[in-house]
């Protein structure tokens, strides 16, 4: 199932060079094709990663006493609701300082538990630190959202909370299948390259809109999350003269199993997004996992 979308622009920042992704070196228990697990056992991956000083981005709901606070108890179901937050620093305070990341302040990702449905929106903050923006649920359920930001004079975090969609009962969807082409209307997305644990992996995508290459497109956001637990992982193309047909990320993950890609790309004035799932394997092209199930 795609989850492409079509939205209003908002203003992406240049390209930065090649980014390392980070994951913890648990193998994915994430099955395609079968039922996902209703909530992970994040607290876990985290505690383990903390104890070797690199911690899992989106798993921490606190990190280096940051603390991200919805103020929205619950979201309907498919219809818009103005989702208010707030990031609240060492102090207790709400932070109302930040670097720009990509001349945006903070990235907000939203998330089905399944992953079949993905957000990236960019909240308005208000004096006081207080966050705002449209949000709409597709469907009934478990969500999490994802803060990604730098406070100033800090480092890079990604905080991460729980949300519930009200409106009916739950129903996950299977795990997509593995691809390499995405469709959005007229535009194909197609990914090349693999994800090697432990390896600097090189991924291109390309974009086509009617059997035509792209090579017009404004910057791109990457993001990937590891199936079984939602690992958060945000990075941005490698620097680059051109604007396409071809956007190269530089990817390092130390484990294997899989991962959802959701690719944004921004062509006459509109944002598009396309997704993936991928499996992380081996320099020798195996699954690093006996009991690892391919869904075919």
């Amino acid at each position: 199932m795609n989850t492409a979308r079509s939205s209003a622009p908002p203003p992406w920042g240049r390209p930065s060079s090649s980014v390392v992704l980070c994951a913890s070196d648990v193998p994915s228990a994430r099955k395609r094709g079968k039922r996902p697990r209703a909530e992970a056992d994040a607290s876990g991956h985290a505690q383990h990663q903390q104890a070797q000083g690199n911690t899992l981005g989106g798993l921490q709901v606190p990190q280096n006493g940051y603390t991200l606070n919805p103020l929205t108890a619950s979201t309907p179901t498919g219809r818009p609701t103005d989702f208010k937050f707030t990031v609240t620093g060492p102090g207790g305070k709400p932070v109302v300082d930040y670097k720009g990341e990509h001349e945006k302040k903070l990235h907000f990702i939203v998330v089905s538990r399944d992953l079949t449905s993905f957000q990236h929106v960019h909240p308005e903050m208000t004096r006081d630190g207080t966050w705002s923006a449209k949000l709409t649920l597709p469907k009934a359920g478990p969500y999490r959202a994802f803060a990604d930001f730098t406070p100033k004079g800090g480092e890079n975090l990604t905080l991460g909370a729980d949300l519930q969609a009200a409106g009916g009962d739950y129903q996950p969807e299977p795990l997509p299948h593995v691809s390499r082409t995405s469709t959005i209307g007229e535009y194909t997305v197609n990914l090349a390259g693999n994800l090697v644990p432990g390896h600097a992996s090189k991924l291109t995508l390309s974009v086509n809109k009617s059997g035509k290459p792209l090579s017009h497109l404004q910057p791109c956001h990457l993001v990937a999350l590891r199936a079984d637990d939602l690992t958060y992982l945000h990075v941005h193309p490698e620097a680059s003269e051109k604007a396409g047909p071809e956007i190269t990320f530089h990817a390092e993950v130390p484990s294997g199993g899989d991962y959802r890609l959701f690719f944004d790309f921004r062509h006459d004035d509109t944002v598009r997004t396309a997704d993936f799932t991928v499996t992380a394997v081996l320099s020798d092209g195996h699954v690093p996992s006996a009991t690892h199930d391919h869904g075919h």
